[in-house]
Order: C-alpha cells, then structure tokens, then sequence
C-alpha cells in the first residue's frame, strides 16, 4: 500500500513539472535560416536520452528550446531499446545523458549542469558560430 502511494506522489509530481514547463516554455532563439540550419547539421548527430518527468531532464530540455537545438530525445524509461542502449553503449542507466559525436569521437555526457554548460559553449549566443 505504501508503494502505491510512492508511486501515485512521483506520477502525480512527474505530471506537474511536465505542465508548469509546458506552461513557462522559454523562447527560441533567433537566427538566421543559414545558422539554423548549422547548427541543425551540427546537432543532428545528438541524442538525449532522458525520462519525459524527471526535474533534470526537463532542465535540460529547456536549454535545448531556448537554444533552438533539434536534437533526437530518446525515452529511455518506456523504450526497452533506448535504456539498452543507454546502459550498453554509455556505460549505466542515467538520465539525463547526452550522446555526442564530435570529430569523430563518440562522448556521453550524463549530469544536467555539464550538459547545459556543454550545449551553451557549442550553441550559445557567446559562439561566434551562432552570434
């Protein structure tokens, strides 16, 4: 009984962070199609493996709609192949977890703040990429 209450509490929580983020989405941001569609070859390769309700994971979803980031997210708590691929390829089951290819270099990136601090170093209005 009290398990099923644990889990009524974390559904229902998961379920209120999924609205309020619904509700407070930040704004894109703008650039030009010609940078845009940079930075969409650039982060085409990207994958973010991620639980739809976790608190983390929706930090880092938000980075990547205030940066207008189109990368691929993967369920990795209701797709058995994603959490397989999580576990196999990156090393354990942890959300949020970025995949990366750069220079030809595979990189899994697994906390939310070097996530964030990774995307906004790539993508960032400071880049003179996307400025």
């Amino acid at each position: 009984m009290k398990a099923l209450i644990l889990k009524l509490c974390r559904n229902g929580l998961g379920q209120l962070i999924i609205f309020i983020d619904y509700l407070t989405r930040p704004q894109r941001m703008s650039r030009s199609d010609h940078l845009q569609r940079v930075v969409d070859e650039l982060s085409q390769d990207m994958s973010l493996y991620q639980f739809r309700a976790c608190p983390f994971c929706v930090k880092v979803r938000r980075t990547m709609v205030r940066l207008n980031l189109n990368i691929d997210l993967k369920d990795a708590a209701n797709d058995e192949l994603h959490r397989q691929e999580l576990l196999e390829q990156g090393g354990k089951v942890k959300v949020p977890c970025l995949r990366t290819h750069e220079d030809g270099v595979e990189k899994w990136l697994y906390e939310s703040s070097d996530i964030i601090a990774y995307l906004e170093r790539r993508f960032g209005v400071e880049n003179k990429m996307t400025s």
